[in-house]
């Protein structure tokens, strides 16, 4: 019998910098994915408490005004707003990922949660490393952080945003069978026409290229940029013109390139549902597998960290390898 799972990519403006409405406005969204039937919903970089797009206006001094509120609207990955998205995901019985801003001690990170249609949170990932200057604002993840997940709906991972732009990275997650991959974006906003590489052409580029390279579906939500961040980020005419309203371009790709569901306009908000048949995945794989028939680890490998980086190590607790093999990577997994 085909496989076939109702996914959903969320294009829809943050609840800027305020994260009890924030969380609320997940949790309306995930009730409304669930009444169309969907299985799995997806959620924009840094959706919760919205992306900091201050970094890319003006000095990082001009930024300071923004960081304690940013800081404190950012959510711990095990305190209470997490349990109400965890319990609005189990009780509608749907399978979530998000990104939200991690607050952990006195740093912040760009992270990634799953959690199940049980109302359990699976996972929390962290961006590998935050980009430009994004790590003006966040610290960085480590091999840890490139995970795939087995869940009912089949093999689900995730990254965000330019994380799409690291060979490595990508073939680490194409190693381990991913099946639907979710891509999360924070708006193709700013900078409009003087930097293509952070424009939709671009970046949905990006999303498709993993696709096609991984053979897996790829569910790639994408915040909006209203009036409300305007209001909120933009004091000036030029800042106003380098962040423009608009830059929701949600989409959803099939394994061997196919445009699936009905993208939106993109200052329009929404979600984009597709149908995700598994059939396409062993026709992409039958064409090109690069981690498999269509590779060559005689001429070349990739070899992998996973270990977790603690910034302080007890050396009386056993530790992992320094280093796993790929192989021995798919072997355990």
């Amino acid at each position: 019998m085909t496989h076939v799972v109702r996914a959903a990519a969320v294009q829809a403006e943050p609840r800027w910098l305020d994260l009890d409405a924030g969380v609320e406005h997940m949790i309306g969204l995930i009730g409304e994915a669930a009444a169309q039937g969907v299985q799995l919903v997806t959620f924009p970089e840094t959706f919760v408490p919205g992306y900091p797009w201050w970094i890319w206006l003006d000095a990082p001094a001009m930024g300071m005004q923004y960081v304690p509120r940013y800081a404190e609207n950012s959510m711990t990955r095990d305190g209470e707003h997490m349990a109400r998205i965890a319990a609005a995901a189990g009780q509608h019985g749907i399978h979530v990922v998000f990104g939200f801003s991690e607050r952990a001690g006195g740093s912040l990170y760009m992270s990634q949660a799953l959690i199940s249609d049980t109302g359990r949170v699976v996972s929390v990932r962290r961006k590998l490393k935050p980009t430009h200057v994004e790590r003006s604002v966040f610290g960085e993840g480590d091999g840890s952080d490139i995970q795939v997940h087995e869940t009912p709906l089949g093999r689900v991972g995730a990254l965000n945003c330019w994380e799409h732009f690291q060979p490595l990275t990508k073939y680490a997650m194409y190693s381990m069978n991913e099946q639907i991959h979710v891509g999360a974006w924070p708006s193709f906003s700013v900078y409009r026409g003087a930097a293509q590489a952070l424009g939709p052409e671009v970046n949905n580029a990006a999303s498709l290229v993993y696709a096609v390279e991984g053979q897996t579906f790829v569910v790639a939500p994408c915040a909006v940029v209203g009036q409300a961040a305007h209001d909120l980020f933009c004091d000036t005419e030029v800042k106003r013109q380098l962040l423009l309203q608009g830059g929701g371009f949600a989409r959803i790709f099939g394994p061997e390139g196919s445009p699936l569901g009905e993208n939106l306009a993109e200052t329009q908000e929404g979600m984009v549902v597709a149908d995700l048949d598994f059939s396409l995945i062993a026709i992409a794989k039958s064409a090109a597998d690069p981690v498999g028939h269509y590779s060559r680890p005689d001429v070349m490998r990739l070899l992998i960290n996973r270990a977790p980086n603690p910034v302080v190590v007890d050396r009386s607790v056993p530790t992992m390898p320094a280093f796993v093999d790929a192989d021995d990577l798919a072997a355990a997994e």
